[in-house]
């Protein structure tokens, strides 16, 4: 795999970063530093999720979703067509949902297969919008809820106000601020 698909994460103790880079590269940085479990705490950089770590044995992380690059989806028994990695799952609807569906070209999958990529692409911008938010917010609740300003940095990163957002961190520790700056680059639209 690629080194710019691989999952990354950062370690900080306390408020300063002292890791950051692949899964593994953190596991054996942080094994390196001798420090004690639960002195130090691990996030997610596509989620800024707070990971559990030492991670248990076997833990892989979520790999980013690629579009069509597997030469060979993963055989399954189920049904769909899983050379084409069509997976089937159940979908609830009313009748005159199902009705509509049945009316359209290529059948039900087809119209459902085809009313999702537009969705995807028309709201890309406000999904990554979201995603940067929920991101921030993560990252921030866990390593700064207690630091000044906090309420009010989280009022602004949601109500989209770039400008208190960054006043209200910027007492905040370097390390968190920039840190905050990188997950909440898309969080404001332009």
């Amino acid at each position: 795999m690629p080194a710019q698909n691989l999952p990354l994460c950062t370690a900080f103790v306390g408020h300063q970063r002292v890791v950051a880079g692949s899964y593994a590269d953190v596991c054996e940085k942080l094994s390196h530093l001798g420090l004690a479990t639960g002195s130090f705490l691990v996030f997610d950089d596509a989620t800024g999720t707070q990971v559990d770590y030492p991670w248990p044995a076997g833990y892989a992380p979520e790999q980013p979703a690629q579009e069509d690059t597997d030469p060979e989806p993963p055989v399954s028994l189920s049904v769909g067509r899983p050379k084409l990695g069509v997976v089937a799952r159940e979908v609830t609807l009313l009748p005159r949902h199902w009705q509509w569906l049945g009316q359209q070209r290529g059948g039900a999958s087809a119209a459902l297969r085809r009313l999702v990529d537009e969705a995807r692409t028309d709201h890309a911008s406000r999904d990554q919008i979201r995603q940067a938010k929920d991101a921030s917010y993560r990252f921030m609740s866990a390593i700064g809820g207690d630091l000044p300003g906090f309420e009010a940095a989280s009022r602004a990163l949601f109500a989209g106000d770039a400008a208190t957002f960054s006043s209200k961190i910027a007492q905040w520790p370097t390390d968190v601020q920039t840190y905050l700056a990188w997950l909440s680059r898309n969080a404001f639209p332009a």
